[in-house]
């Protein structure tokens, strides 16, 4: 740091105390971690070193790094000062600049999600924000934030369990107060910068389970009424992972497309510009914020049954929308995918041994074909299959082979298509739905929960590998997909279990049960390993709202 720095405290906090960078600098100032420090010994020994280079000394250090071939982050600090002053005159000016900043009111700014949904926007994060500057003066840290927050939903998911209305109206507001922390946590992390690779896996994967958890709590509840919503909470779930997997995936394929030429997304440029269709647009898909409330309120004042037919319309209306949309920039867009792209929509796909076993022997003669079309036919035979035919039919799983074989044709070739993201969330819809209607024709006590835990426990194996590609530490090893079997291979296992079954209805949620614990522990134990180990990114999620 140079000694004649001025500048407001906070744009040093950027600089030097942001742990997710290898180097991060501001005039006068350069801060680097150990993955940049040959880097900083060579600048050090090198021509930065002179002391009658131009321009502060942190400054040609901070070029020199760069040049060398390390990032160099440089935050974007708005009305914030750092300066070096060259003489009296210069001082005099960056001091007055500094004093007409607070820089305290930038940090509680800047500690709000520049982008988020309407509800989250003006009716929590004004006063969220002065909540995670309390949470920081008392030491608490984000991640301690994040599992109040989650305590506090599932004591919300126990109260609407209970089927009593007052365990309804307390479950509507302890899910309210679980989201005000759901939030704050986020801005904690950035108002203190306290990111670490805990707090990443942590956020990423508590939103969800809180979600989950309190669908679980309501058909709970709806059951002590003699009310079966069970169905509803699977279809629920699987309507909001697809959902997910459609933004993730279409966002990693696009993520470094060297060229967008989408009409559609010049439309959408357009009507961004006009302030008010932002918030419409927002509002409309029901991100998590809109979500909650609406969750929330129809739980203290209907029933269970009610709140998911809300969210099936609600949620089935914004995956159009936002589906539909993505489609049309697709088909009208031109531009390259890059090999990570294809690289990423792979490990999406989480296709397993059999799925590899076809492509390997399509591979070369797989051009002449549409991967997503065969994804999407393979996808709908399955869906008809476990859907139309009898539980237990043997033909269920000559349908399964079938998909099988799709799945692997689809992926034999590098996805590169203009359509290509649609295929990850194509295959979540095909295993996911599978279950839930072999679980509804299988019509014994216990099979629709268990579909639930099977479901949820496959799509947090989903949801872990879109965060650790988020973060650019790649998919889990693949000798974990290959242990759970990939989509195409529990797919294949279910509807055999189905058949074989088909005397003994009741051993069936035995079986399902069976499948999502070993899914469960196989994912979460090497879940857990990755994100408390050193090679996990030390990121806070900043994406789209979901």
């Amino acid at each position: 740091m140079d000694s004649a720095f001025v500048g407001h405290v906070h744009a040093l906090r950027l600089a030097l105390t942001d742990p997710r960078f290898d180097a991060c600098a501001v005039t006068g100032a350069l801060a680097v971690q150990a993955g940049a420090r040959g880097a900083l010994d060579q600048a050090v020994a090198g021509a930065a070193a002179e002391s009658g280079g131009a321009g502060p000394y942190p400054d040609r250090l901070a070029a020199a790094v760069e040049a060398a071939g390390t990032a160099v982050q440089r935050p974007e600090l708005g009305t914030l000062v750092a300066a070096v002053p060259a003489g009296p005159a210069e001082r005099e000016a960056a001091t007055a600049a500094v004093a007409a900043v607070d820089d305290e009111a930038v940090r509680l700014r800047t500690a709000v999600k520049s982008r988020d949904g309407f509800f989250t926007t003006f009716c929590i994060s004004p006063y969220s924000r002065y909540i995670a500057r309390w949470c920081a003066r008392r030491g608490l840290t984000p991640n301690q934030v994040t599992t109040a927050s989650l305590i506090t939903a599932l004591i919300a998911a126990g109260c609407a369990a209970t089927g009593e209305r007052w365990g309804y109206v307390a479950a509507g507001v302890l899910l309210l107060v679980s989201f005000v922390l759901d939030c704050t946590d986020g801005q904690l992390a950035r108002y203190s910068l306290q990111y670490s690779t805990m707090g990443a896996w942590l956020d990423a994967t508590f939103d969800r389970a809180k979600e989950y958890s309190f669908y679980a709590g309501l058909a709970l509840g709806a059951a002590r009424n003699g009310d079966d919503v069970w169905a509803l909470a699977v279809g629920s779930m699987i309507l909001m992972t697809c959902r997910h997997v459609v933004d993730f995936s279409f966002n990693e394929a696009n993520h470094d497309a060297t060229a967008n030429t989408s009409p559609t997304a010049a439309l959408s440029d357009r009507l961004d510009s006009v302030g008010w269709t932002v918030w419409i647009r927002r509002m409309i898909i029901l991100p998590i914020g809109e979500r909650w409330a609406m969750i929330a309120v129809l739980t203290a004042f209907t029933t269970p049954r009610i709140v998911f037919y809300a969210l099936l319309v609600g949620c089935a209306f914004g995956a159009l929308y936002t589906t539909a949309g993505r489609v049309l920039r697709s088909l009208t867009r031109r531009a390259t995918r890059t090999d990570r792209a294809a690289r990423a929509l792979a490990d999406l796909a989480d296709s397993g041994p059999l799925a590899e076993l076809q492509a390997r022997l399509l591979r070369g003669r797989a051009g002449s074909f549409g991967s997503v079309y065969v994804a999407a036919l393979g996808t709908l035979v399955m869906i008809a299959g476990a859907v139309f035919l009898p539980f237990g039919d043997p033909r269920v799983i000559a349908v399964a082979v079938i998909y099988v074989m799709a799945a692997g044709l689809a992926v034999a070739a590098p996805l590169r298509g203009a359509l290509d993201w649609l295929i990850p969330p194509l295959f979540r819809a095909a295993e996911y739905v599978t279950v839930l209607a072999l679980a509804v024709k299988a019509d014994v006590p216990g099979a629709l929960p268990a579909a639930f835990g099977l479901i949820a426990a496959v799509a947090y194996h989903h949801y872990d590998t879109v965060y650790r590609i988020r973060g650019g530490t790649g998919a889990p090893p693949h000798w974990l997909v290959r242990t759970i079997g990939g989509h195409e291979g529990r797919v294949l296992l279910i509807t055999a279990l189905a058949a074989v079954l088909v005397t003994r209805e009741a051993d069936f949620p035995v079986a399902l049960t069976a499948v999502a614990v070993f899914v469960a522990l196989v994912v979460l134990v090497e879940s857990i390993r990755f994100w408390v180990s050193s090679g996990a990114p030390a990121v806070h999620d900043e994406g789209e709202p979901a």
